[in-house]
């Protein structure tokens, strides 16, 4: 049996980010495909965290968020972040990191944003929704994303089953 919804989804091809974040002295990163502009006037972007990651839960209390764009060179920060849990490892270990308004951003990532989260919306699905006023925003030309198409086989560290049941 066919489910038109996953059919649908499975069409689209869309860009993937790596968002950082840090609270409480506590260093965090991932892979996201859910992420959009959200206004133009003010500049504001959403980004979905999966309830199942470490980013998740110190997103939680994290006041920003950075933004990185990945390229198509960039299939190993995402093997990088998407594969790895933060609960088990600390994916910032030997990387060139910056501090940024409270955000760790990757150096060699240079196509980036710091966002602030102005809101954070749980409709009880497996991700959650931060509303973000863009702060900065950086790129030192045009790319080409890396795309979900372009990650072929790699497995996620959680799988949406690991997500918080919130009551």
């Amino acid at each position: 049996m066919s489910n038109p919804f996953a059919t649908l989804m499975s069409s689209e091809n869309t860009s993937l980010i790596v968002v950082t974040t840090a609270a409480e002295n506590v260093r965090a990163g991932c892979v996201v495909s859910y992420h959009t502009q959200a206004s133009m006037k003010p500049q504001h972007y959403n980004i979905w965290l999966s309830k199942a990651n470490h980013t998740y839960k110190i997103g939680l209390l994290a006041e920003t968020f950075g933004v990185h764009f990945l390229t198509q060179d960039d299939l190993a920060w995402a093997e990088h972040f998407a594969t790895m849990s933060g609960q088990d490892t600390d994916k910032f270990a030997d990387l060139e990191v910056e501090m940024r308004q409270g955000v760790p951003l990757l150096t060699a990532l240079p196509n980036r944003m710091v966002i602030e989260q102005i809101s954070m919306l749980d409709d009880g699905g497996d991700h959650v929704c931060v509303t973000a006023r863009v702060i900065e925003a950086e790129s030192p030309g045009h790319f080409t994303p890396l795309r979900l198409s372009d990650i072929g086989d790699l497995r996620p560290a959680h799988d949406s089953s690991e997500r918080i049941i919130q009551p």
